[in-house]
């Protein structure tokens, strides 16, 4: 049997509108808010005057990149941009009571080959209960969820003892540039729940993510005479080897809240580039690729680890002895993080979930990928994700959400967060 709710628990969640929430899920998903883009920041703009339009009270800055660079703690990043702006909006007035955060990023991934897309990724298509596009469960669906419980709140009048903030955030797929200005601002909270698609659990634990390069050199010559020079491709291949063998060992042994992954620290090289032109043996290579961290291990280990097999591997071969690769860390650097253990905030999603649904609470689990997580983390902000959607089809040409399911998650964040910041 769930728990009774509470007046005004009741009253927020009557104001749940659930229509308004497909509404402004095609909104979103109609704005190409792809990391690094000018619409990027014209979605953090639309994004500050629906929030000022529900009385909050609205921070919208643009972010000095030069700044946040040079900072030792910057995450990196991949894509190029020329600016970036901060959101975070919070409940007005307020008392004693505490803040809990509801995190998005509102930038998506390129939507890659249009030919494997059943029309355009950002004109979003809704067959039933079903919306496709792309950022549909990664994440605008987790981004209209936030907006639909932060206006049910509002709506309904509750007098809150603390309060309820929205952290709206670019740059998360290449790094995490808007978290770590938002946090870099001040902007902080008691907790947060990341709003990112984890299909009906509580992901307590990210993986990190390292992105590696690695040049490999050759020595060019005419393909007619190809013993005369050494192919770059063939010195790459015992390094290939050497990688898998690195991956194997670095997942011998995973957490477990990551036992259900195969291969929770994947290992993966992403891109090769290598030569320019058919005739001639190409003298350079370069690798480029993702290199996971292991739960509770610091990123400058795992890259000491990725840099001695590189090495070792060298030693072992008479050219690249000789001619050794070199290893770089250009783009994004995602350390792990977790909610620490038996952390509340866990219950407090958990038991909100229970309530609204009917259904068990969530599961809890590791994602093998990095998040924003980890910088709130490690801002000393209790953090979790929940939000809709299947992390599974992300990034690819079928990503979709559940418009029912977003209905769901925005109504259990009305619930946690009332019984968060608690009410007067």
């Amino acid at each position: 049997m769930t728990a009774p709710f509470s007046a005004q628990e009741a009253a927020a969640l009557a104001a749940v509108d659930e229509a308004a929430i497909g509404g402004t899920l095609l909104e979103l998903l109609a704005v190409p808010s792809v990391t690094g883009s000018a619409a990027e920041s014209e979605l953090q703009h639309r994004l500050a005057r629906r929030l000022d339009r529900l009385g909050l009270e609205v921070d919208l800055w643009p972010m000095d990149l030069p700044a946040l660079r040079a900072d030792p703690g910057f995450p990196g990043t991949e894509a190029p941009r020329e600016e970036a702006w901060g959101l975070v909006a919070t409940t007005p007035g307020g008392g004693d009571g505490p803040t809990m955060i509801l995190q998005g990023h509102v930038d998506v991934v390129p939507p890659g080959d249009p030919a494997q897309w059943e029309g355009d990724p950002f004109v979003p298509r809704v067959v039933g209960d079903t919306v496709h596009g792309r950022g549909a469960c990664d994440m605008k669906a987790g981004l209209a969820a936030n907006l639909a419980a932060l206006a049910a709140i509002c709506a309904s009048g509750a007098r809150l003892r603390g309060r309820v903030a929205a952290h709206f955030v670019v740059g998360e797929e290449d790094g995490g540039l808007g978290a770590f200005g938002t946090l870099r601002r001040g902007w902080t909270g008691d907790t947060c729940v990341i709003t990112e698609p984890t299909g009906g659990t509580l992901v307590t634990a990210n993986a990190g993510a390292l992105t590696f390069r690695i040049e490999i050199p050759g020595k060019a010559s005419h393909a007619s005479v190809r013993d005369a020079g050494v192919s770059a491709i063939d010195a790459y291949l015992p390094v290939h080897r050497a990688l898998a063998r690195l991956e194997e060992r670095r997942n011998a042994d995973p957490d477990p809240l990551f036992g259900e992954y195969r291969i929770p620290w994947a290992l993966s090289v992403g891109t090769l580039r290598s030569g320019d032109w058919a005739s001639s043996v190409p003298g350079l290579l370069v690798a480029e690729g993702r290199m996971g961290v292991r739960l509770g291990e610091r990123p400058e280990r795992a890259r000491a680890d990725l840099e001695r097999c590189v090495a070792e591997t060298c030693a072992e071969d008479p050219w690249l002895r000789a001619h050794p690769a070199v290893v770089t860390w250009p783009g994004g650097q995602f350390a792990s993080g977790r909610l620490p253990a038996g952390h509340p905030l866990r219950d407090l999603v958990g038991d909100a979930h229970a309530d609204v649904t009917g259904e068990p609470p969530p599961r809890e689990r590791g994602a093998p990928y990095g998040s924003d997580l980890r910088l709130y983390s490690a801002a000393g902000v209790p953090t979790l994700q929940y939000g809709p959607g299947d992390v599974r089809l992300a990034h690819g040409p079928r990503e979709q959400v559940s418009l029912s399911e977003t209905v769901d998650v925005a109504r259990t964040l009305v619930v946690a967060a009332l019984r968060s910041v608690g009410t007067r």
